[in-house]
């Protein structure tokens, strides 16, 4: 990260600094405590004049952005969970933040982009509407592109990285390990030790700014076939250091922790 910082970096004061959240098991957008981390965390953050949020759950074969509505819909996509007893709250929780046309508009003018009038995922809606319940900042989905490589996924968040200067905040919504293969089903489970592996060791390789010993996870993280099964998850991380990569920044950790046991609850703030 540092060689790609080193030309054209702008000042840590002059932009929203990019977040990336991990963003948990669905039913965690009903979760108090965790709820009450992520609020506090975006009461410190700039206020920003709209949120551009890149989620893992939504690859598209091509770079793609979402509704635009006044409202969009809202996706209950829970594939993949066993959340018996909760599908019926989390369907209740609703997020009324309007789309962001102005986001739209400027995006495309950055690079090509398809549209979709797709609705927000949970990997949208669960961490936004803890963080920012008011509902009263625009929102922009954007996708991930289907097969990606990280150096791919890094260069695109550094074309959008822009956004970060004109007030906007960029997102990224996955998570740092996610194996719902092995999730245990008890919340407070203890994290298993190859979880706590991984999770260390992005952690480090962020904190020194290592980003090529991070692109190549696969062949270099600890047991990274245990700590991502599929790599959607942690993509949207490199989208979003792509994009802090162009300012000067320090990276700290403000939610650390781990629910089911596979789960890492650690969030990246790029900056101050």
């Amino acid at each position: 990260m540092c060689a790609e910082r080193a030309s054209g970096s702008i000042g840590h004061r002059d932009h929203i600094p990019p977040i990336f959240v991990s963003h948990g098991a669905p039913a965690s957008a009903l979760d108090v405590a965790s709820g009450t981390e992520l609020a506090q965390w975006a009461r410190e953050l700039p206020r920003p004049r709209g949120i551009l949020v890149v989620s893992a759950q939504w690859q598209a074969n091509t770079l793609t952005r979402g509704s635009t509505a006044s409202r969009p819909k809202l996706l209950y996509d829970f594939d993949g969970y066993d959340i018996t007893g909760s599908a019926a709250d989390l369907e209740r929780v609703t997020y009324a933040a309007p789309g962001m046309p102005e986001l739209a508009y400027e995006l495309a003018a950055l690079l090509p982009v398809d549209r979709a009038e797709r609705g927000w995922d949970h990997g949208v809606w669960s961490p936004l509407s803890r963080m920012f319940p008011s509902a009263d900042i625009p929102v922009l989905q954007l996708s991930l592109v289907a097969g990606a490589v990280p150096r791919r996924l890094f260069g695109l968040g550094r074309k959008i990285g822009v956004l970060a200067a004109r007030g906007y905040l960029i997102v990224g919504s996955g998570g740092i390990t996610h194996n719902v293969v092995e999730l245990d089903p008890r919340r407070d489970a203890p994290p298993a030790d190859w979880a706590r592996a991984f999770d260390a060791w992005v952690a480090n390789l962020l904190a020194d700014a290592e980003i090529e010993e991070l692109l190549a996870w696969r062949t270099k993280g600890p047991e990274p076939r245990r700590a991502h099964p599929t790599s959607k998850h942690l993509d949207p991380l490199f989208v979003v250091a792509g994009a802090a990569s162009l300012y000067e920044h320090a990276v700290g950790f403000p939610i650390r922790g781990f629910e089911h046991g596979t789960l890492s609850r650690r969030c990246v703030q790029f900056g101050r």
